[in-house]
């Protein structure tokens, strides 16, 4: 099914919404900004990105999708730990989105 298709039926109801202030919102897993837009949803697209704060307190967990093994929700994520300082973790990031081609729709976030 495609991505198009899946956020046709999954825009306005879907268990991760939050409406308030006239506002709609995200609380789904990879969506970077908590926006409900086609751009920033974590469950449609084939490749996604999210960031999480390390088990242990230290750096960052980064969280790719993978594109082999769509069908098997348990292993089709990456998880990269990033345990260096503010700068380094901000151009690892910038490398892994912009640099290596991932998702180029998703350099501002």
């Amino acid at each position: 099914m495609s991505s198009h298709l899946q956020w046709m039926v999954v825009r306005n109801c879907s268990s991760f919404l939050i409406k308030r202030n006239n506002q709609t919102y995200s609380t789904e897993p990879n969506n970077l900004k908590a926006r409900n837009s086609f751009r920033y949803n974590g469950l449609i697209h084939r490749k996604t990105l999210g960031v999480e704060p390390a088990p242990d307190g230290k750096g960052i967990v980064v969280v790719l999708k993978k594109r082999v093994g769509q069908r098997k929700p348990a292993t089709s994520y990456n998880r990269v730990t990033i345990r260096r300082d503010a700068r380094a973790t901000l151009r690892s990031l910038r490398h892994l989105v912009r640099k290596d081609g991932y998702r180029p729709d998703l350099r501002m976030v």
